[in-house]
């Protein structure tokens, strides 16, 4: 049990010095857990972010995973992406006190002043189309970001919170406040479904409105980002025609 009045009760919370990956770490853990827990690492050794791209893991940043045993079919559970999301904004924010700071981009990134901060993987385990265990793997940009040579032609360029702020936050400090919003946001998505998730997303999102390019594999479509449907897929309005997209990468 934590004594900070902060930490959601009945969730544990693993601090390591060194590790892999803390999902892999959480992954280990799932047979002995009765519950939610969180994993965070001062350092990973062998990180990574969406479709197996390496994630650059210096000392300072956050890396960590929450492990729980989700109720649902596999493509609701895919939802806690957006609950992630939302939770982060809000770590942030609580943080920073800069809200306007801070938007979202599909499907998975948090921005800072319009530059990718933060990252989210989910990963899961379970049979026939059930989810015994998923894994939310969380990255943060506390103190030191990529080089922009780094990453993707195109993409996002990273930036850190330090460099953009002048504020440091250590890692353990910013997981009391995300597993805290974390709490919050999944209480609103078991109660009230994916709906009022999807508004307060919408809230935040980043170029809503405008006109973004999202590739999958070799294809990529270019038009108006409308919204976000009822299964989180983006869409587009492509030459007057809406188009639901549930899975790419977005270039703005």
């Amino acid at each position: 049990m934590s004594a900070d009045p902060l930490w959601p009760e009945g969730v544990a919370r693993h601090v390591l010095d060194r590790v892999d990956s803390t999902n892999a770490h959480a992954i280990s853990l799932a047979p002995g857990l009765t519950g939610p827990a969180w994993v965070i690492a001062g350092e990973q050794t062998a990180g990574r972010g969406r479709r197996g791209r390496p994630w650059i893991s210096p000392r300072g940043n956050f890396y960590g995973s929450l492990i729980l045993r989700p109720e649902g079919p596999a493509d609701q559970v895919a939802l806690y992406s957006f609950v992630a999301a939302l939770a982060l904004r809000d770590a942030c924010v609580a943080l920073t006190d800069l809200p306007a700071a801070f938007s979202l981009k599909w499907p998975n990134d948090v921005l800072l002043n319009g530059g990718k901060l933060a990252g989210i993987l989910l990963e899961s385990s379970g049979v026939a189309g059930r989810v015994s265990h998923l894994v939310i793997g969380i990255g943060v940009n506390l103190i030191g970001a990529p080089p922009v040579e780094a990453v993707e032609p195109g993409a996002v360029p990273p930036v850190s919170l330090l460099a953009e702020t002048g504020l440091r936050i250590a890692p353990e400090r910013f997981l009391t406040h995300l597993a805290a919003a974390f709490a919050h946001w999944q209480g609103v998505l078991e109660t009230g479904g994916f709906a009022p998730i999807r508004a307060a997303w919408l809230d935040h999102a980043a170029r809503l409105g405008e006109v973004i390019r999202a590739r999958t594999g070799q294809t990529e479509r270019r038009g108006r980002f409308e919204t976000i449907d009822a299964s989180g897929a983006l869409v587009l309005n492509i030459d007057g025609r809406r188009e639901a997209i549930p899975a790419a990468d977005v270039f703005f």
